[in-house]
């Protein structure tokens, strides 16, 4: 189903002139609304005459999660408070959280946007969607809340948590979809398991996964678990929130909704401009939004992306499923390891859960990561040469994929602590040395 048709079916000169002209209309507002823009262009001998078109992205300044640190709280809104209608903001795990400002049209497109995505899932107005992200200053919940009311289907206002209320309320209110993060997605398949409601009486046919990286392998175990068809959301509080990207049916890359948001992929190391193929950090460049405008936004995660037309007919760039994070990027003796690397070896062999922790540390001034696996009922046994063997058998293949070794863990099911929201995969002791 195409939700909005003029937009996500546009020609190739269509899309360029519109963001083209986007574009222009952009810089010229943080030029003369932000100051921190303004000081950046200035800097490097930039004015809104310098920008005409798409191509001209190349000139502007970067901007990175730390500026809206620096700047904390509003000072890269580029309106005055009066018509900032809403606020988020991220968690701030580490110095001061990244606020995101909102005004009225914000929120307005924002909404027309994830229902874009849920359209393109074959959602309608008679779904019934449990939106079990957190509400509050992330975006996750009320993003996919009103997203699915603008589609004009029913929404469930769950948030995360109370796991057991969540499966008696999808089951007794007929939910029809659940939006959740991947690794909570697999938390409840386990806990519907176990209660005494067979799977054929809930309802469910759609998940609407996203927040945290997940892989092919992690997809293929939920849609087996809940029976469901699960699909990938993308977004960032600071770009918009869940709706910046989206797949369809075909689950070939997800959509960027490109007619709000111009995405490029560069280096993370020259931050120069990739090709379209190349791999590297996607950037955002956000084209319509009135409250935090971004000029090039480094998201950290890595993709490729992709200007070749879906087999649905939609004509925006896809981008692929995300590698990982330049900052999340773990170098062991010297080796690039991503945990989504780890994951995927991990759920090709049918002896494990999908639940890993990675603890990387420091013996002898030599790195060490140590993999710790829960074993699946059935593959578990008290004899050690079984558990031997097993050992050995995924260390081999881990070494493979990695070109490193690493030790290995393996431990009883349910032992490896849940997540209701984002998963926490990695300990790295390293910087407590």
């Amino acid at each position: 189903m195409i939700w909005n048709k003029p937009k996500e079916c546009m020609t190739l000169e269509e899309k360029r002139n519109l963001q083209g002209e986007r574009l222009r209309k952009l810089v010229e507002r943080v030029y003369h609304s932000t100051p921190f823009y303004r000081q950046k262009m200035q800097e490097m001998n930039i004015t809104p005459a310098d920008i005409q078109t798409v191509d001209d992205i190349v000139k502007l300044p970067f901007t990175t999660k730390q500026d809206l640190r620096d700047n904390y709280p509003y000072g890269l809104f580029a309106v005055p408070m009066s018509q900032i209608v809403r606020l988020h903001a991220s968690s701030g795990t580490t110095g001061s959280p990244t606020v995101v400002g909102y005004t009225r049209r914000d929120l307005s497109i924002w909404a027309e946007m994830t229902a874009r995505c849920l359209s393109a899932y074959g959602a309608d107005q008679n779904d019934i969607f449990s939106v079990a992200y957190g509400y509050g200053l992330f975006t996750g919940g009320l993003g996919l809340h009103y997203g699915v009311e603008h589609l004009g289907a029913t929404v469930i206002p769950m948030s995360s948590g109370n796991t057991a209320k969540q499966i008696k309320l999808m089951h007794d209110f007929g939910a029809t979809a659940l939006g959740c993060t991947p690794s909570y997605a697999l938390y409840l398949a386990e806990a519907m398991a176990k209660t005494d409601i067979p799977r054929e009486d809930f309802k469910l046919r759609i998940g609407i996964l996203g927040a945290e990286p997940w892989t092919e392998n992690m997809r293929k175990e939920i849609e087996a678990k809940m029976g469901i068809d699960a699909y990938n959301i993308y977004g960032l509080s600071e770009v918009m929130g869940p709706g910046v990207s989206h797949e369809c049916q075909y689950k070939d890359g997800s959509h960027i909704i490109d007619d709000h948001f111009l995405p490029e992929i560069v280096s993370p190391d020259t931050l120069e401009q990739l090709p379209y193929g190349e791999q590297g950090e996607l950037v955002f460049t956000t084209l319509t939004k009135e409250g935090l405008p971004l000029l090039r936004y480094r998201t950290k995660d890595l993709c490729t992306l992709t200007d070749e037309v879906c087999k649905c007919g939609r004509t925006s760039v896809r981008m692929g499923r995300i590698v990982g994070r330049s900052d999340d990027m773990l170098i062991i003796r010297g080796v690039n390891v991503f945990p989504s690397q780890i994951e995927s070896v991990i759920l090709e062999m049918e002896e494990f859960e999908p639940h890993y922790m990675l603890v990387v540390d420091r013996a002898n001034n030599l790195d060490t990561l140590e993999v710790q696996v829960e074993v699946r009922d059935g593959f578990y046994s008290d004899e050690v040469m079984k558990m031997v063997d097993l050992k050995k058998k995924i260390a081999h293949r881990l070494q493979s994929v990695l070109g490193i070794s690493a030790d290995i863990k393996l431990v009883e099911p349910y032992t490896i602590k849940r997540s209701e929201g984002k998963a926490q995969r990695v300990i790295d002791k390293r910087v407590f040395n």
